[in-house]
């Protein structure tokens, strides 16, 4: 793998500057996954025997999904402008008749006749600094930041100093966050991705990166001497990316998690990141703070086979159930694929 001509087409393209497209993000599922059958392989696109393009996985026997999933919030071809590969072409560089994604790129040709459903990933551009983000948007009619000014004051008086810590080491704030997350899963009834190996080995590698160009970054927010809330963020070059999230329920009337998302904003000031994109996923927070907004889709590419017939017909049922008057059961076989295609990934 040419991690030199991969990085290179990346700092390029700014509609590609994710840490999930970046090599080192193939490079740390493969690390966390090596005890697994099943590891990372990368579809090279070349043209003219120069290396143009790359796309890396996780493969089984039949079928593919994006490498990390589901821990990996972008997916797409990280290419040179103009270089087309049909999705037939791509299946045959992997050696699969088909391939699953959840979070793909809107935007990418190979992709876009196959995507059965997309989303709004919610990103903070901060190129001029907290300051005129604050700005910007209370003349949009937001009160989000003036609201978490409140907050701050509110608990200061009512329990104690807030402090923010940014890169912090504590592995026992670190412990506590995966606590927070599986205690989060169990509650909401979701599946805990690190009751497996491999997420959590992953996590643990990201938390102790010190790649200046990519790895974790771990803020924490204490109130008085107690932990009230932890963010362990990817980061690229200049994105930093919100990932694995939680907070201690016993300050929730505050909103610790917001007090450190606007900490991490005004800490971003001193730094190369100019972007910290908060991802997909329908939550209002997300919606409150971003300025800015990316598409992502689902959906799947196959030849024909045993597997994308399965698969077809998987979401035959899904995108019927989703047309009908049915409430909230319209949305079941839908949880179903998402429920099912987590475990898969997750072995």
């Amino acid at each position: 793998m040419d991690v030199g001509t991969w990085a290179e087409i990346q700092a390029a393209d700014p509609m590609l500057g994710s840490p999930f497209l970046s090599p080192q993000w193939a490079r740390a599922v493969d690390r966390a996954q090596n005890r697994n059958r099943d590891n990372v392989r990368i579809a090279v696109l070349h043209e003219n025997g120069a290396l143009k393009g790359f796309f890396p996985v996780r493969v089984s026997a039949f079928t593919a999904m994006p490498a990390g999933s589901p821990m990996c919030d972008y997916q797409g071809l990280v290419a040179e402008p103009g270089v087309q590969v049909s999705s037939n072409q791509l299946l045959q560089a992997l050696g699969v008749d088909r391939l699953d994604f959840t979070h793909m790129l809107q935007d990418q040709s190979t992709f876009s006749a196959h995507m059965r459903g997309s989303a709004p990933s919610y990103v903070i551009r901060l190129s001029n600094g907290y300051e005129a983000y604050q700005v910007e948007k209370r003349a949009a009619g937001s009160g989000v930041l003036k609201d978490l000014d409140k907050r701050r004051r509110k608990v200061e008086r009512e329990v104690g100093p807030v402090t923010f810590t940014a890169w912090s080491r504590s592995a026992a704030d670190f412990e506590k966050l995966v606590a927070w997350k599986r205690a989060q899963y169990r509650a909401t009834g979701q599946t805990d991705i690190f009751a497996t190996g491999w997420p959590r080995r992953l996590l643990q590698d990201m938390f102790e990166s010190r790649d200046p160009d990519f790895g974790g970054v771990f803020f924490t927010l204490h109130i008085g001497d107690q932990l009230a809330a932890a963010h362990l963020h990817l980061r690229g070059k200049r994105t930093v990316h919100a990932w694995i999230i939680a907070h201690d329920p016993a300050f929730e009337r505050y909103s610790p998690g917001l007090l450190l998302f606007q900490d991490v904003m005004r800490w971003m000031d001193d730094t190369p990141y100019d972007t910290l994109d908060l991802g997909a996923g329908d939550y209002r927070f997300k919606q409150q703070l971003a300025n800015d907004h990316r598409m992502v889709a689902h959906g799947f590419i196959g030849r024909p086979s045993a597997s994308s017939l399965v698969r077809q017909a998987a979401y035959s049922i899904r995108d019927t159930a989703e047309r009908l008057p049915l409430g909230r059961f319209s949305a079941l076989p839908g949880k179903a694929m998402r429920r099912y295609d987590i475990i898969r990934a997750l072995r």
